[in-house]
């Protein structure tokens, strides 16, 4: 079928492993399993990026398709690679001694109908015979040719039930798997409800395949004959509505969730329930994660198939939270005008079934949801303004804050046991990892104890926080009258105190925002001051595992960044003293070659007089010192020694001062030109009003390209610091 399979043991292995592989190809991602270079640099941030992001996808399909028992092979592992390797060399069946094989005797064609026909039952009293009597329909089915699938059936009437490929699929299966909706619609007319229970080789009935594909009309013929196929999935729970869900069938996944029976979601019954709400957060169909947690809160913190909470799959999407979004000034503006409904008729999932359920086919509209106006305000703004990204940007902040707010509600009536079953930790490190600051506020005030998370590497949420530069969550240490004590304490593995943590170089993603390789060497180096400045006297010169104090370890991790950083700053330099030196040149010439030309007896300019020959003088002379300044600077910063402080006030600082006059030079010498050009030419107005229009071109490439640089610069430098210091006690 064309779901992805799960890894049980090495019985199963090569189909799981041709069937995944397929899956992945399809996907465009099976390249990073197969490939055996080594990936990109972290200092080539686009392709390093876009490398991290496949590999992450690669890795969840490999983990989701494992059994709990398999998982846990791979659970440390963060290579795809590497991950299909381990499984391979563990689970590969060997390959058999062709000397000690007995070849089996083939039977004739007559000898397999009569074997067919006295075979072995299965379960349900279904045939099991020999597939090859059954190409003929196999081949039928897979073209879509109805006539002659009936034609084989009316010979063979026992065929409706039998599997007839080597993966124990019935007739239903395959068509559902080719996708003929039409044939599918007539097996199921002359087929019983048991005959649609029978499953394959994984476990899967035919409403499985049809699901995955997120067929609308096989699904409803299959369930208006049989409704308990919405409960039946394979021995890992994967029921249809979680294959619809793992799919991003989401419109498909609303209707089956409507007639999945609440009951066996349960807790006390499994994982399933758990693992519906994860698929729901991981494939962004907030609106039935947030229903079954507000019907069953217990979910919220119980384990899933993997072993982990719900919670931790929220914690796995910062882009459901407001901070994991950059925006600029416009869309945030145009942001905070978004009004959002309440949550409250979006979580009535359960209501009109029937009425949801017969519409499906016709329309594919989202059913039960409440979001008829909600739509239709989509439609308007994305043709008024095009934002309809940015609507449902907010929609989903809306649905995972109300998400998590019962989360934390669920998070404070539960119990230590229950805490540690669903490794609510992992979930609020993974949070600090991500940078969403709702999730640990709401978790550690819903449970103060949490404050004391840490992984296996004694690592709380402060020296993550810290490791992976998340300001606004370190700054809640500030919150708290044992910050000495979260603060002082070394990791098991490598001795590293926070100190320590600072340190190390900060992960690419976290420098993202940040232009220029020189000031993300200022960025580490304010993080290291800042974290300095907090921890104890004695962590300064504490010795990790390596024998290395925090600043050794800053140095040695940061050499490559500072060089890059000083590569930066004098290509940079070196360019904008061209500039400078040109413009300087240009305008200590237009002092004495001033427009109109001197008086031959007394040699002042003809103009001298002109308001505007004043304009001109006084920006003349203001590009020509500003030019010259920043030719200093820059000059200056050519000739710097680049040690590591530098790069924290002195370099940037001249940068500053350099970008800020050279910009300034280019403005006065574009005002020195207009002025001329009206004094000379002031009765051709229709020549020079186009011409001074032209002058404003430079500056403004300048404040585009340049500017931005500036600004970020200036603030970068400037500003109170990272950590909001006046933190008060928020629990």
């Amino acid at each position: 079928m064309e779901t992805k399979p799960a890894l049980s043991n090495e019985n199963n292995y090569l189909d799981w492993s041709v069937q995944l592989k397929t899956y992945l190809m399809a996907q465009d991602l099976w390249e990073i399993v197969e490939s055996r270079s080594d990936p990109p640099a972290p200092e080539i941030e686009a392709a390093f990026k876009a490398w991290s992001k496949t590999n992450a996808m690669v890795l969840h399909v490999i983990q989701m398709s494992c059994q709990p028992n398999r998982f846990s092979d791979i659970r440390e592992i963060s290579s795809a690679r590497i991950a299909w390797d381990t499984l391979a060399e563990k689970y590969k069946p060997k390959r058999p001694d062709p000397s000690s094989s007995i070849a089996p005797v083939p039977l004739r064609k007559d000898e397999l109908l009569d074997s067919s026909k006295s075979g072995e039952n299965d379960e349900k009293g279904n045939i099991n015979g020999d597939v090859e009597i059954y190409t003929e329909l196999n081949k039928a089915l897979q073209s879509g040719d109805w006539n002659a699938a009936k034609e084989f059936l009316n010979t063979h009437p026992h065929a409706i039930s039998a599997k007839i490929t080597d993966t124990k699929k019935t007739a239903l299966h395959v068509a559902a798997e080719a996708g003929h909706e039409h044939i599918v619609e007539e097996l199921v007319n002359i087929m019983s409800e048991e005959n649609l229970e029978i499953k394959d080789f994984e476990g899967f009935t035919a409403l499985a395949q049809a699901s995955f594909r997120g067929s609308y009309r096989m699904v409803e013929c299959m369930l208006g004959k049989n409704k308990n196929l919405t409960i039946m999935g394979n021995d890992e729970g994967n029921i249809p509505l979680i294959l619809a869900l793992y799919n991003g069938q989401l419109d498909l996944a609303r209707y089956l969730y409507l007639l999945t029976p609440l009951e066996i979601l349960m807790p006390e019954n499994g994982t399933m329930g758990a693992a519906i709400v994860s698929e729901a957060i991981y494939n962004k169909a907030l609106d039935i994660a947030l229903d079954l947690v507000k019907l069953c809160p217990r979910l919220a913190i119980a384990q899933d198939r993997i072993g982990y909470c719900p919670l931790y799959a929220l914690a796995c999407m910062p882009d459901y939270f407001l901070g994991g979004n950059e925006l600029v000034f416009w869309k945030r503006w145009i942001y905070s005008g978004i009004h959002i409904q309440s949550a409250g008729p979006i979580n009535e999932i359960h209501l009109n079934i029937q009425k949801s359920a017969g519409n499906l086919s016709n329309d594919k509209e989202i059913i039960g949801l409440g979001l008829s106006s909600l739509s239709q305000l989509v439609s308007n703004l994305q043709t008024l303004l095009g934002i309809k990204h940015l609507y449902e940007m907010k929609l989903a902040h809306v649905l995972s804050n109300e998400l998590l707010r019962r989360m934390r509600d669920q998070l404070s009536i539960s119990n230590i046991q229950q805490i540690r079953a669903g490794r609510v930790e992992d979930a609020i490190l993974r949070a600090t990892k991500e940078g969403i600051f709702e999730i640990v506020f709401e978790m550690v005030k819903a449970n103060p104890q949490l404050v004391w998370s840490h992984d296996a590497r004694s690592r709380n949420i402060f020296s993550v926080a810290v490791e992976y530069r998340r300001a606004k969550i370190f700054s809640l240490i500030h919150g708290l009258n044992i910050e000495n004590g979260l603060a002082g304490f070394p990791d098991f593995t490598n001795k590293n105190n926070l100190l320590h943590m600072a340190g190390m170089s900060a992960a690419s993603t976290s420098l993202n925002q940040i232009p220029g390789a020189a000031l993300k060497m200022q960025r580490e180096l304010q993080w290291f001051k800042e974290v300095e400045s907090i921890v104890p006297s004695k962590s300064h010169g504490f010795l990790n595992k390596e024998g290395l104090t925090p600043r050794q370890l800053f140095t040695k991790n940061h050499a490559d960044m500072m060089s890059n950083g000083e590569k930066w700053m004098k290509d940079t330099a070196s360019s904008c003293t061209v500039v400078g030196a040109l413009i300087v040149t240009i305008m200590f010439a237009a002092a004495f070659t001033v427009p109109g030309g001197n008086d031959q007896n007394k040699g002042f300019p003809i103009f001298l007089n002109e308001k505007l020959f004043m304009v001109f003088i006084v920006s003349d002379a203001l590009s020509l010192f500003s030019s010259s300044t920043s030719v200093l600077m820059f000059l200056g910063i050519l000739t710097s020694r680049y040690a590591e402080e530098d790069f924290l006030k002195s370099l940037p600082t001249k940068m500053i001062i350099g970008l800020s006059t050279i910009f300034f030079s280019i403005a006065a010498m574009m005002t020195a030109f207009s002025a001329a050009l009206f004094l000379m030419l002031c009765e051709q107005s229709w020549i020079v009003i186009p011409v001074i229009c032209l002058a404003s071109v430079p500056v403004t490439l300048f404040v585009l390209m340049q500017f931005p640089l500036l600004v970020d610069m200036t603030i970068l430098t400037y500003r109170h610091g990272i950590f909001n210091r006046k933190m008060e006690r928020w629990f």
